[in-house]
């Protein structure tokens, strides 16, 4: 099917989070920590969603599914299918259509066993053998239906997880961090499992600091930093540093085992000490007076970035690039 066939699954545009927070006693502040968010994912496609800790990944996704705390605020759109996404329809299609493999095992309910847990606590005899093949292709061993999540490894914990998400029969799965605590073949498993599942016609909004395992799997990577993305690409994009555009997804790239596991220097901004404009600029070689203004996202050489060098559109791919954008 070719990509301009497929329908859109999820939609995000400028999406804003904040926090009210209290300080100093009664002083309310709004602590912003994702800004001008925008990502979307089609149908057969998995989209990779990668940045270190505290970019906003999970928050990303505890916002499509309604899961925020009540002192957050939200702003954007966000679309499923091509409807709005509303708290009462998110509450109708949270475990159904859309479904989260979550990062944390405190998701799983500590007093119920996790064979009904998984089952959605369906009991009839499709929906049981159904379980057990999915605990089957996780190696999960006989038995682990009867347990207790306390009784189960943090492993075990996982695996359960990832076969509760594919129990039911979704249109998109969320998978927070699917992969801490598994094995490197238990992981390839289920990186492989959301391959088959967004192949069948479905999307997957991969979540993960495990950006040499999604770049085996996926079709596009939206790279995160501090709240915002600053970078979309296709997986081909990253064969080469050149093909990549933003200098935090240069730094990635070589940070990779292979490309030298070259360390940056500094750190991701906290959340109260944002800088103006890029805020990426404090550990950028490239940084100039521009950085600190507002940087839209553009779209280069078949990906986006958020970054002053393609103002023109031109950039480091030069005049080809540009051509090609404005083909």
């Amino acid at each position: 099917m070719e990509a301009n066939k497929r329908k859109e699954i999820l939609n995000i545009e400028d999406l804003f989070i904040s926090f009210n927070q209290y300080e100093k006693g009664l002083h309310r502040v709004d602590i912003n920590v994702i800004t001008n968010l925008s990502v979307n994912v089609m149908e057969r496609e998995i989209v990779a969603i990668v940045g270190s800790s505290g970019s906003g990944k999970s928050l990303l996704a505890h916002a499509v599914l309604g899961l925020l705390p009540k002192n957050a605020n939200v702003r954007g759109r966000i679309s499923f299918r091509g409807e709005l996404l509303t708290a009462k329809r998110i509450g109708e299609l949270r475990g159904k259509e859309i479904c989260l493999v979550p990062q944390s095992v405190g998701y799983l309910d500590p007093l119920m066993k996790v064979g009904i847990q998984v089952r959605h606590s369906r009991d009839d005899e499709e929906t049981k053998k159904r379980q057990q093949q999915l605990f089957d292709d996780y190696a999960l061993k006989e038995g682990t239906a009867e347990l207790y999540p306390f009784e189960l490894s943090g492993g075990m914990a996982r695996r359960v997880l990832l076969a509760s998400a594919l129990m039911e029969n979704p249109k998109l799965i969320i998978a927070d961090e699917p992969t801490p605590g598994l094995d490197l073949p238990l992981a390839k498993k289920a990186m492989a499992d959301f391959r088959d599942f967004a192949d069948k016609g479905n999307g997957v909004l991969l979540i993960t600091h495990d950006i040499e395992l999604a770049l085996e799997v996926a079709d596009r990577i939206a790279v995160f930093y501090a709240g915002t993305t600053v970078e979309e690409a296709l997986v081909s994009d990253f064969d080469r540093e050149e093909t990549l555009r933003h200098p935090y997804t240069k730094a990635l790239w070589r940070a990779f085992p292979q490309h030298g596991f070259r360390s940056l220097d500094g750190v991701q901004p906290y959340v109260k000490e944002m800088p103006s404009g890029c805020p990426f600029a404090p550990r950028c070689e490239s940084v100039e007076p521009a950085c600190s203004g507002e940087i839209p996202l553009r779209t280069v050489a078949g990906g986006t970035v958020r970054c002053v060098r393609f103002s023109d559109n031109k950039g480091e791919h030069g005049e080809k690039g540009a051509e090609e954008n404005e083909a």
